[in-house]
């Protein structure tokens, strides 16, 4: 496996899908609480569907089957949004 597809690999699978999951679940316990606001269902909507986005670049990688280029698009995508968010 090439490094980029590595380094995209462990970013997905050890830091997004992780951090994605456990923000769900802090929706979910509001969800539970019934304190949930309607910003709050439709950020469960969102991030369930990038929750099933990561778990397809995951796929995707075990596959193989997208060019090199667009590997590193992705990984560049993502870190761009991190340092996005983390200006915030």
């Amino acid at each position: 496996m090439s490094e980029i597809k590595n380094k995209l690999k462990d970013l997905v699978e050890n830091g997004m899908i992780p951090e994605v999951e456990h923000y769900v679940e802090d929706l979910h316990t509001l969800l539970e609480k019934g304190v949930e606001t309607q910003d709050d269902i439709d950020a469960i909507k969102e991030m369930e569907s990038f929750l099933v986005e990561l778990q397809n670049i995951l796929a995707v990688i075990e596959e193989d089957s997208i060019p090199q280029e667009e590997y590193e698009k992705i990984y560049e995508k993502i870190i761009s949004n991190i340092k996005e968010h983390e200006h915030q």
